[in-house]
This record gives structure tokens, sequence and C-alpha cells, in this order.
């Protein structure tokens, strides 16, 4: 795990005294709101219905058992006992007043923490497959490219303000875990003819009020050049990319206006300039072992395939096998499993955590997983090396702190932004349609029954809670101060990335669980088998079954 350097250490506490300098000058009167929000924002403080939110970086989504303890006593002193995980792998704070503010960054540096670029117009904290350095399917760890551009990215003077925000992803894996299509850039890890390393590399996905899925622009770009063509590709963006409509100010929107070949003729040519004037720019190999040393793999034992006390637990216990089937991911090394902890408990809030689990998911952590704890971009946490012998005793750990739902990627697994409930952006509430929606399908051998399905809500056209990439996908919309639901259908995220297409007129708050549960039994109706997930049928019947079974009236 990556720990920071002199440089590091002292840039974030500069930046602390720095804001404390600020707010104390917001609370004095010196400060206006419309002089504060800039500077506010530059530290990750937005302004919500009913109080400021903190936003904090987590970094690939990797953090370490002391910074998780740290995340639990900043929630339970400072907001209401529990904190948000995010699909950009932060976590939020949603009742935080803004004079503790200076404090809790300060606790946060203590930890190697900050909650630089979270927001604002620059560029995003950077994520990762929530399995870097743990899955079977992986070429390589991405999570050092992942911090290599973290560090050049960190208040970056060319790109501090940029024309809207800019987000990156990396995945190590051809399967896709960190939705790399719907990013500004995307960037997946490949082997060359040689065996060496570079990447593939998408540029202009995003979601949104006008979702598109990236278009790939290098099919191999050498590690070493990784930031010299990311630089071409922001400072392309940062030239032509519109600054007179917000809503028009992202990448996506250049490659849609500009067109994709001229876009990349524009980056190749950007790329030659620099490197030409500024061999800086390459990683140099000595930089990129560096960084990689910090994400070594762990000591890992030497292990049997197979495990008496885990295929005996799998035996005896049958919700240990409804763990194991859902919650468990093969890892590369024998005898080892990651895990994936769900957040999404039946009738609760998706995406939380309160600070007693939190501090629960670290003693795991340290005990059971090397001291490491990953977040994902689906609102959940991961222990990502687990011996495949201690597992039944991790299980039972998070049973007793009510942690153990055996949901992941299931139709109660749903991704929910915080909606009218608390964002100032938001027309519709997101939380309580995703508690109802989990109630609804409780029901474990039902949920088993359905499969692999991917629920996302958002409460805005933002898509905070990425419904363009659901399987079933719901976005709140307001009509004549009534919240109404909007279905779309047949999105994804992986690799075989997809935007849903919306199939008809919204649904009522009291109409639309109703709404999702005849798609579901629609699917279950026309599916060839068990086997074919709702995306593959989806993809094999299109629309209209679901449409006629949505709207009858329509349909006759």
């Amino acid at each position: 795990m990556y720990r920071y350097d002199e440089f590091d250490r002292r840039f974030v506490e500069e930046r602390v005294a720095e804001f404390s300098d600020q707010v104390a000058r917001r609370l004095s009167g010196e400060l206006s709101e419309d002089q504060f929000k800039p500077l506010r924002l530059m530290n990750g403080v937005y302004l919500q219905l009913h109080a400021y939110m903190l936003r904090i970086a987590i970094p690939y989504g990797t953090l370490s058992s002391r910074q998780l303890r740290k995340l639990a006593f900043i929630a339970r002193t400072y907001d209401r006992g529990y904190g948000h995980f995010t699909t950009r792998q932060n976590m939020q704070l949603n009742w935080i007043a803004l004079k503790d503010v200076p404090e809790i960054l300060g606790h946060l540096a203590d930890v190697e923490m900050h909650c630089l670029q979270t927001s604002g117009n620059c560029i995003r904290n950077v994520t990762a497959d929530q399995f870097s350095g743990a899955a079977a399917d992986e070429i390589a760890d991405p999570r050092p490219y992942a911090e290599i551009l973290r560090q050049w990215s960190s208040i970056h003077p060319e790109f501090t303000y940029l024309p809207r925000k800019f987000k990156l992803a990396v995945t190590g894996a051809p399967n896709d875990r960190a939705a790399i299509q719907v990013h500004d850039i995307g960037l997946e890890l490949r082997r060359g003819e040689a065996g060496e390393i570079g990447f593939a590399v998408y540029v202009g996905g995003g979601q949104g009020r006008t979702p598109m899925v990236a278009r790939k622009v290098r099919d191999f770009l050498p590690e070493a050049e990784l930031l010299a063509y990311c630089t071409a590709i922001l400072r392309v963006y940062n030239l032509y990319g519109r600054r007179d409509n917000k809503f028009k100010a992202r990448i996506k929107i250049l490659v849609h206006e500009t067109g994709i070949e001229e876009l990349k003729r524009d980056i190749e040519a950007e790329y030659e300039a620099l490197r030409a004037e500024n061999e800086t720019l390459s990683v140099p190999a000595e930089e990129i072992a560096r960084i990689s040393a910090y994400f070594a793999p762990p000591a890992f034992e030497s292990l049997p395939e197979r495990s008496a006390a885990f295929e005996t637990a799998l035996l005896r216990d049958p919700d240990f096998a409804r763990f194991v089937e859902r919650n468990l991911v093969r890892h590369k090394q024998q005898g080892y499993a990651a895990l994936t902890i769900s957040l999404k408990p039946i009738g609760l809030p998706p995406g939380d955590a309160s600070s007693s689990q939190m501090e629960a998911i670290a003693d795991i952590a340290e005990r059971w997983s090397f001291d490491e704890i990953r977040v994902s971009h689906e609102q959940n946490l991961v222990l990502p090396h687990v011996r495949l012998d201690d597992v039944p005793l991790v299980f039972a750990e998070l049973q007793r702190n009510g942690l153990a739902e055996s949901n992941a990627g299931l139709v109660t697994d749903i991704i929910a932004c915080p909606g009218l409930d608390y964002c100032s952006l938001a027309n519709a509430r997101s939380i309580p349609i995703a508690q109802r929606i989990s109630e609804r399908f409780a029901d474990p051998a039902r949920q088993r029954e359905i499969g692999d399905l991917k629920l996302k809500i958002s409460g805005c056209i933002n898509a905070c809670g990425h419904h363009h990439v659901g399987h079933i996908g719901i976005l709140g919309v307001e009509r004549k101060g009534e919240e109404f639901y909007q279905i779309t259908l047949g999105g994804t995220g992986d690799e075989t990335c997809s935007i849903g297409e919306i199939v008809g007129k919204g649904f009522s708050s009291a109409e639309i669980v109703d709404a999702v549960e005849t798609v579901i039994d629609t699917y279950l109706a026309l599916r060839t088998g068990p086997d074919e997930t709702f995306l593959q049928a989806f993809r094999r019947l299109g629309e209209a079954p679901f449409v006629e079974a949505l709207y009858p009236a329509k349909a006759a």
C-alpha cells in the first residue's frame, strides 16, 4: 500500500493550514459564500440541503485498517455515526459542521488521507478494480499506475481549472470491474507481443444528461508513455472543451461534436509534440518499479488448493454456503479468496456503514486480510486477501456485526445516490426507493432465482447512481411538484459497456416498485433457462416484451 513521502506529507499539511484560514474567514463573514465556494470545493466540501457534506478521497479504493478506524472515529465524533461509500470509491459525511472541517482534515492527514480534488473542475479521484492485486483474471495490478496518475494529477497547474470535472479509471483485467468505458479516460492494462505492459486507451465516456460510451483511441500505449499521452488528452480537452455551457463541457461532448478520428489526430499530434519537447513526461522504469514496490503482494503462505475447514463449513452451514456463492471471488494465489462485504442490508440505505461496523471491518482486515480493505464502485467493501481456512471465521464475525448479507451482484445489491434526502441537485428520492425494492425482493431464494442483476438508481440527471449502466436503471424526475421514476433497461458498465434504453413514461413513487417487479417477472417468464442472465435475455429479446408488460394499454 502506498505511503506518503515527504512531499505528500508537507503538501497535505500546508493545504490543511490554508483551508483552516479560509474557513475562519468564512465563519467571521470576511468571505461571502460566493467567494468561499470555489475554495471549499477544492477541499471536498459541498453545501447540501441540510448541512455541509465532506467527500474524502480513497485513491483507487484502497484503505488500511488504521485509515478505516480513523474514518469511523471522524464519523462518530463529527457526524451522525456513519459514512456513505460512493461510486467513485470515496466516502462522504453528510452532516458535518463547517467549523469542524479543519479539525477533520487534520485527523485525515494523520493517517495519510485528504479531501483534495474530490470536487470542482479538476481531475478527480482515480479509481480502479476493487479486486486489484487479487483477481485470478488480472494481467497486472493497476494500482501502481493509478498512483502514478494520482501524483501527476494532484493540483496539476495546467489542469486545476478545466472546463468541467475529469475522471480516470484503470482496470488490470479484461473483465472490466472499474467501468472504464464510462470515464473521461479509461485505461485497460494489456501485454504486448513481447509480454511488455501497456494500455488500451478509451476517451470520452460518461453518464449525466448525455450518456456516452468511450471510444478507443489507442490499442496499445507503452507504460512509460502513460503520463505523456494523458497530458496530451487533457491539453486537447482544455483547449477545445466547451466553456460556454457547463452541460456541454465534458470531453464526451468534444468527442461527439469533433468526431473521434479528428480528435485522435489532435491527441496524437499533441502527444508527439510533448515527446519531442519534454522527455521528462516519460515515466522511467525505475520510478514504475519504485511505486510498484508499494503494492507488492503480501506474504502469502504456500497453501493447498482446497481447505477442509472451508469445505466443512460449506456442508454444515447453508447461510455460509449462500455467502460463498455470491460474495467470494477466486484469488490469483492458491488457498486464498477475496470477499465482498455487502453494504446493502435489506431495507437500509445502500452504501452506508456505521462507525462500529467500520471498526469491526478494520479488526477483521487486520487479523485475516493483511490489514487491507477496498472500496468498490458498487458501494461495497472488499477484503482482498483471506485464506480459505479463515473464510468461515470471517463470515462469523461479519454475521455478528450485521455485515453478512449474501447478495453481491443480486437484485438487492442496489447502487443508489443520496438523492433528495440530502442532495441539493436531486429531483427525487433514491434511498427510499432502494429500500422498498430490497424489501420486495428480500427472499434469498427469490434473489438467487433471478440471478445476476445490477439495479441502479439516480435522483437526478447527473447520474451519480450510474442508472445509465444498470441492467435496470431508475432515474428520478420531478413533474409538477411530484416525484416520478423513469426506467431504462439493458445498460452495463463492464467490458461490453452499453447505455440503457428508456422504455417509456415514468412511474410514480407508489408505482415504481411494482414496475420493477413486472420487468423482472417478464424476464423470468421469457428467459431460455436459469443460466440466461437478465442482460443476456434483454439483448436477445429487445425492449418490446418489457414495454408491453409495463404499458399494456399502450401495447393494445
